[in-house]
């Protein structure tokens, strides 16, 4: 196991990776904590689960919304928790996504932590602080910034994982490389075979180097001041794909990333070849680069974005890979070119 460390204004978290499921009891207080999970996770693994209040959710986007936040609060208060619970999230990114956001606001803030059960969720979703809900499909507009205590990382979680999963994981691993890391790009190039079969020591590096860049860059700028809009490359047109598209976050992501390569090339920040490469890599991950999206719907979409001044987005291109830059593009530049 190996752990990094988040250093957040609303306290340090610390990413496990390589811990174990089993392992929890070391860093919870059974008897103070409830458990947050969806349907999926607790059929493989309640067996596993400390003996704790559990709350199951249903699977989906769909559900990652402010009704399924208020049933939950419904929930720890029919439980009678006060400020002393502790609530664990068991999941992927949407299950951890709901749980810090519950945990930010029930009783004005109560500990947390997760269990990351998702290659997804392990690379990025839970590394951060940034917990939210979707408003009308519209992603994460309702949210805070509020850091957990840890963050397990369980590399055997991922083999029960459907093979679309996984590749909707490896979108993550595969920005983080694209913007900081060009060796870790080169690696990926290298192992994609064995990181698509889960071979245990490249999935290890690919988790721990995403959550090095990831945590290095929060840890530079918590709230998305500056630094940390780097860590949106390919999700501004990624999510508004998702939104109008209907895909997977992942599958969004993979496109967005190479519209936002094409894009860097035509400002002449990156090489047609370099572009090429960003394009081969996601396919060989099986990831798509692109998907047909009506242009009203991306356009409405792009126009909910939390990074959107205006008519203006801050926009993540790649100068070169492992070097991200961010730039002022306006929404019909991005649809348009």
């Amino acid at each position: 196991m190996r752990t990094l460390e988040i250093k957040g204004a609303s306290g340090s978290s610390a990413i496990r990776v390589g811990e174990r499921l089993g392992s929890q009891t070391k860093y919870i207080v059974p008897e103070r904590t409830v458990i947050i999970t969806d349907t999926n996770v607790r059929r493989y693994y309640e067996e596993m689960f400390p003996r704790c209040s559990i709350i199951t959710v249903g699977t989906g986007e769909k559900i990652k919304t402010l009704e399924t936040a208020g049933s939950i609060l419904e929930e720890l208060i029919g439980h009678g928790a006060d400020r002393s619970v502790f609530l664990l999230g068991i999941g992927g990114g949407i299950v951890c996504d709901i749980t810090g956001f519950v945990a930010s606001i029930y009783l004005r803030g109560v500990r947390y932590g997760f269990v990351a059960s998702t290659l997804l969720a392990q690379a990025d979703a839970s590394v951060g602080g940034k917990n939210g809900v979707n408003i009308r499909g519209y992603k994460n507009m309702a949210g805070v910034f509020n850091q957990p205590e840890f963050v397990i990382c369980d590399p055997e979680l991922l083999k029960t994982l459907p093979k679309k999963e996984v590749q909707c994981g490896f979108a993550e691993i595969v920005k983080h490389a694209a913007i900081a890391d060009k060796a870790m790009f080169g690696f990926l190039e290298e192992n994609y075979r064995g990181a698509l079969a889960l071979d245990p020591e490249i999935i290890e590096k690919l988790v721990y180097d995403s959550v090095r860049i990831k945590a290095s860059v929060v840890n530079r700028d918590e709230k998305e001041k500056g630094e940390r809009r780097k860590l949106n490359f390919g999700h501004t047109l990624g999510h508004a794909i998702e939104k109008a598209a209907g895909v997977s976050h992942g599958e969004a992501v993979a496109a967005g990333m190479k519209a936002a390569s094409d894009i860097s090339v035509r400002k002449g920040l990156l090489s047609a070849a370099d572009a090429k490469r960003i394009e081969n890599l996601l396919a060989n991950l099986g990831l798509p680069t692109e998907i047909p999206a009506d242009k009203q719907k991306l356009m409405d979409a792009l126009g909910k974005d939390k990074k959107r001044e205006g008519d203006i987005v801050h926009f993540v291109l790649l100068n070169g890979i492992g070097n991200a830059v961010v730039e002022n593009i306006s929404i019909r530049e991005l649809l348009h070119g």
